[in-house]
């Protein structure tokens, strides 16, 4: 892999990562688009570790609160019921789905998961998905002619089965195309919750299992095509240009629809169908290429 390589592929995984519209797809396609090799499953978890420094970063206070207050809990019965000691149950409680079929799927998420005509379904039906939560939650927000606006959820209102069902949400982002924030906010939605605790909860439930498959795919990082110097390269990049995103979504979606990115995501879907359909990509494009 080049350093231009690096620095493309850095800048979409920081552009991507927040978004609903998956940066693992994104990666893919880049690669395949522009001829490359395809980066694989774990130049895409060890970048990811650089967008997660920076959502450490942008939630430094919460974080830092939650993790004192649960630590103090296990030993001062008094604080078990305060907020952010519940919380940090519920971040681990989350995490458990993901970490059980990341390890059991980890072969076919290195291979058949990252075909083209599988992320083009995955595209198009996690927005169709998105589009439905995003009209339920609108619709209760703004109420209508016959009907009164509906109070939705917040974070003070999450339960063990609630962080277990988002836990099962963001496990499905194993398969690229489906997108880490994108199906946890529509779990979220879904269930009831604002839009703001949705991706709030999205963001700090993604961080043990982001890491945790960083550090994970350590071990066979500089294998093959792809050296251990662009791929820290590539991670610097992305911490840098997902702060930025980060705290731009997350004031976009206090008061604006995910509409755009269900659009993006189905028309990129059949877009990438008709490109596998004429033959100008191959599902398997950017495999054997480089």
């Amino acid at each position: 892999m080049s350093w231009f390589e690096s620095f493309v592929l850095g800048l979409v995984q920081g552009l991507t990562e927040f978004l609903p519209i998956s940066s693992s797809a994104h990666l893919r396609l880049t690669a395949a688009f522009a001829g490359w090799q395809d980066p694989g499953a774990a130049f895409t978890a060890i970048t990811q570790i650089g967008t997660e420094a920076a959502v450490i970063i942008y939630f430094r206070k919460d974080i830092g609160r939650i993790i004192s207050t649960w630590s103090r809990s296990l030993f001062n019965r008094e604080l078990r019921h305060d907020h952010d000691a519940q919380m940090g149950w519920l971040v681990i409680v989350g995490s458990i789905p993901i970490g059980v079929l990341g390890i059991t799927l980890k072969d076919a998420i290195e291979g058949p998961f990252r075909d083209l005509r599988l992320i083009a379904t995955t595209l198009i039906v996690m927005g169709v998905v998105l589009g439905i939560a995003d009209r339920l939650a609108a619709r209760d927000e703004t109420g209508g002619r016959h009907r009164a606006a509906k109070q939705r959820k917040t974070l003070t209102d999450l339960s063990v089965k609630d962080g277990l069902l988002y836990g099962v949400c963001q496990a499905m982002a194993l398969i690229p195309g489906v997108s880490r924030s994108g199906a946890t906010i529509s779990g979220g939605l879904l269930m009831g919750y604002t839009r703001e605790s949705a991706a709030r909860y999205s963001f700090l439930l993604a961080i043990p299992a982001v890491l945790a498959s960083g550090v994970y795919e350590l071990k066979d990082a500089g294998e093959g095509h792809v050296s251990w110097g662009p791929t820290v390269f590539a991670t610097i990049i992305a911490f840098v240009v997902g702060y930025a995103v980060i705290a731009w979504f997350m004031k976009f979606i206090s008061n604006k629809s995910f509409m755009p990115f269900v659009i993006y995501r189905i028309l990129l879907g059949i877009a990438l169908f008709a490109l596998v359909a004429a033959g100008t990509l191959t599902p398997h494009a950017g495999e054997t290429a480089g």
